[in-house]
């Protein structure tokens, strides 16, 4: 199926690893163009080289950014819409997780997380809805985590932040909708990337990756048994962005295997 995303100006934050690299290829597999950031330039680079050489400057711009920095952002922002003739869509995707519990967070624990998560949507949505505003099929796509619906004590921090961003969509879907401009959220479960290889290898547990991975999934509730994959995210990300999902505003995907850990 095509998609409608041919031609279109996307911009993807944290786009040299794990969702955000997948989401960036399979917008240009698309024809969409691109551009993309992360806050360390080499890893950036280094990432995006073969899709630089493979789709040309006119397909992708790429360039270092902090999603914190509002004034980097803005500057950013409005390159990119110079590069691509304009912006489209928007992947709010840059964020981490802080794995701590109640008792090991501090006060700036708390500040950090919460301006991480809300300065990774607020500052890149600002800056973009002028250009969002004249096109004719504006998305923003914010990438969350089912910790904003079943949180977990040892990401306190991390859950409560999802969770205000989960909120935060809702309400931007029902502002901008007069604007012509869909907000909608992916909300990820276990996503196999470099961490839980790394976290595989350093249990030593004297298994293979699939049945440690399986194994771990059954202790977290997933009913399909396994992690989820960076392009299986994409994948629900892209189709939120293409104007065939036009009438769909204000909602959030799970892209999760069916976890359910008995919260709501």
């Amino acid at each position: 199926m095509d998609l409608g995303l041919s031609g279109r100006g996307i911009l993807v934050t944290g786009g040299s690893s794990g969702v955000g690299l997948a989401t960036v290829r399979m917008l240009l597999a698309e024809g969409a163009k691109v551009a993309t950031c992360g806050r360390r330039p080499d890893a950036l680079a280094g990432a995006l080289a073969g899709l630089a050489e493979r789709y040309g400057d006119d397909h992708l711009f790429h360039a270092p950014c902090d999603v914190r920095d509002a004034t980097a952002v803005d500057a950013f922002v409005n390159r990119a819409a110079e590069r691509l003739g304009g912006l489209d869509g928007l992947v709010n995707n840059a964020g981490a997780s802080r794995m701590k519990r109640l008792h090991e967070t501090t006060a700036e624990d708390w500040r950090d997380e919460l301006d991480l998560k809300f300065s990774g949507v607020l500052n890149p949505t600002l800056a973009a809805l002028p250009h969002l505003r004249t096109s004719d099929a504006a998305s923003v796509v914010n990438i969350n985590a089912v910790l904003a619906k079943q949180p977990e004590p040892h990401l306190i921090t991390t859950s409560a932040a999802r969770a205000g961003i989960l909120n935060l969509s809702a309400s931007l879907a029902q502002e901008l909708a007069a604007d012509g401009v869909r907000v909608n959220s992916v909300c990820l479960g276990l996503i196999d990337t470099g961490q839980w290889t790394r976290r595989y290898q350093a249990d030593d547990a004297g298994i293979d990756y699939p049945t440690w991975q399986a194994e771990f999934a059954a202790r977290r509730g997933i009913a399909l048994g396994r992690f989820g994959t960076a392009d299986e995210v994409a994948y629900a990300v892209t189709t939120l962005l293409s104007p065939r999902a036009a009438y769909v505003t204000g909602a959030s995907v799970d892209v999760a295997g069916g976890v359910h850990r008995g919260t709501h």
